[in-house]
């Protein structure tokens, strides 16, 4: 009895605030001035930087040349086998690096490698924002153990409240229904305090980024 006299009250005072509502207090704070000092390296150096902290792997690459250059090493130095892709543009750049890989869903049980593209690149932490407007969706994030990103110079950003304005430009009124922020590879130590790489996702994670300045000038 006594447990529901004090639901009872609980649930009185959430709807007399509903009902009596009070007036913000704090009105002049200030939400839009920035947190942060502003980076002293460049966004490629921060995002490079950060982007090891966290175990991950940066690799940058003057042109797209350069990159199918780089590509065909990787491959070969790493073994990666069971490469899956969705992106016709990077497809592109894997065909013409005579690399093979699949993209049929039959295929898509045994992948190992996956090749995506991202939203943005976050400077300040190092962390790429995807979303399920991308043409690899969902899966291609978190299924693999190895996930690799390619990415350009013009898709950096200082700073998360940029990335969410431009991402808001970008789709207006037709955001994805899933926008999310990547941290280097998955890992865990909840279990015993025991660092676990690849427990909900990637065990390694690549960002390959293209200087494409002369590109959109």
């Amino acid at each position: 009895m006594e447990e529901s006299t004090t639901k009872e009250k609980v649930l009185k005072k959430i709807r007399d605030a509903l009902i009596y509502k009070t007036d913000n207090p704090f009105q002049n704070i200030d939400f839009k001035s920035p947190i942060y000092s502003t980076l002293e390296n460049s966004n490629e150096v921060n995002f490079a930087e950060e982007l090891t902290k966290v175990g991950g792997n940066f690799i940058f690459c003057e042109n797209e040349t350069e990159l199918i250059e780089i590509l065909k090493s990787f491959v070969t130095e790493n073994k990666w086998t069971n490469i899956f892709c969705l992106d016709e543009a990077i497809q592109g750049i894997l065909s013409y690096a005579q690399i093979p890989y699949q993209f049929e869903d039959k295929d898509f049980h045994d992948l190992k490698v996956a090749f995506t593209r991202c939203e943005f690149l976050i400077a300040r932490l190092g962390s790429i924002m995807i979303s399920s407007k991308q043409t690899s969706g969902r899966r291609l994030n978190i299924y693999p153990d190895v996930h690799v990103v390619i990415a350009y110079t013009s898709q950096i950003v200082p700073d998360l409240t940029q990335a969410i304005e431009k991402i808001k430009e970008k789709y207006s009124n037709n955001l994805p229904s899933l926008i999310s922020v990547i941290t280097g590879p998955s890992r865990t130590a909840d279990i015993e305090k025991t660092l676990v790489m690849g427990a909900h996702g990637p065990k390694e994670l690549f960002v390959f980024l293209v200087d494409d300045t002369e590109m959109v000038q």
